[in-house]
């Protein structure tokens, strides 16, 4: 009985041709919407792979027989219930560091665009205004100090390419032993409050856990001095959201931008409705052209070599 390979979410046309020439592969971009199609397509299945929209539930997994993998188009696994994967013998197969170029050219570009707007004069241009005197007050991103919450693969290479442009990097990360080589390059912050108070912008890259949930609420976003911005790249639930809004709002924050929330895809009448000084995207900071392939091969070729193992051992 040759393997099966159910894909819920979109994933590189290449990546999916080149497991449909190994194994039967069923490929509905949209079952992520569709829970009790998807369930039923998983109850003979081998393997599961998903982005984040796809809630890989217990309820989900209740009626599959043979699964064996589940492969995450990305690192963050909070849509995937880790602990029934592990009663049921299910490897969780994350694509760890392949999208980590793509998120950090998305923080060092919206730190950019936050400092020197230029990007929001074309409408004005076009109707004979002349904003000059108001986008002359943009500042340089060489010299600014981006603080990092978190110094995993993503973080590491946000440092990088802020150094790259001139920026000062300083960091929080609690995981991280002091003798790590990372910190000859960046500046090691003992206590999270401090990179709040000394950065210019502050980009976060943690996980969504019971000891982050709301990690940056109203109290450390007013340690920001005025003017200051921050980026969640994380996810939605790290920030609070109404406290952002009404540091923004307020004009404490320079600016700031989301790419994730606590409610996907963000509704029509949410609490950043008529902020200022706000980038929203809808979760794309590590999606690009070159990231989708990358992420999409390595979780193809993990997930193709796990399940031919799999059947060469019970050969």
């Amino acid at each position: 009985m040759p393997k099966k390979i159910v894909i819920s979410e979109f994933m590189d046309q290449a990546a999916v041709e080149w497991l449909s020439g190994r194994f039967e592969v069923r490929y509905e971009p949209g079952w992520h919407e569709q829970p009790s199609s998807l369930a039923s397509a998983l109850a003979d299945a081998d393997a599961l792979i998903v982005r984040n929209r796809t809630r890989v539930t217990a309820a989900l997994l209740q009626q599959q027989t043979r699964l064996r993998a589940v492969g995450r188009l990305g690192v963050g696994l909070e849509n995937i219930d880790l602990e029934t994967c592990r009663r049921q013998h299910i490897e969780v197969i994350p694509a760890i560091g392949a999208n980590a170029a793509a998120v950090a050219e998305y923080v060092v570009c919206c730190a950019m665009q936050m400092l020197r707007p230029i990007c929001c004069a074309t409408t004005e241009m076009v109707s004979g205004s002349w904003p000059r005197d108001r986008l002359a007050q943009g500042r340089e991103i060489g010299g600014k100090v981006l603080g990092l919450v978190g110094l995993g693969s993503v973080g590491r290479l946000t440092a990088d390419l802020a150094r790259n442009v001139g920026m000062r990097v300083i960091a929080y990360d609690p995981t991280l032993d002091p003798t790590d080589p990372v910190w000859e390059t960046v500046e090691r912050r003992n206590e999270l409050d401090d990179v709040f108070r000394d950065a210019n912008v502050v980009s976060l890259h943690v996980p969504l856990i019971d000891s982050t949930r709301n990690l940056v609420d109203a109290r450390r976003l007013a340690l920001m001095h005025k003017g200051a911005m921050i980026i969640n790249v994380a996810r939605g639930g790290v920030v609070d959201e109404e406290a952002l809004a009404a540091a923004l709002s307020s004009g404490h924050l320079g600016g700031a931008a989301v790419d994730v929330y606590v409610q996907e895809p963000l509704p029509a009448a949410s609490v950043f409705s008529g902020v200022p000084n706000l980038i929203l995207t809808p979760h794309i900071a590590g999606v690009t052209a070159e990231s989708n392939v990358r992420v999409s091969f390595l979780i193809a070729q993990r997930i193709a070599e796990h399940i031919s193992n799999i059947h060469n051992e019970e050969i």
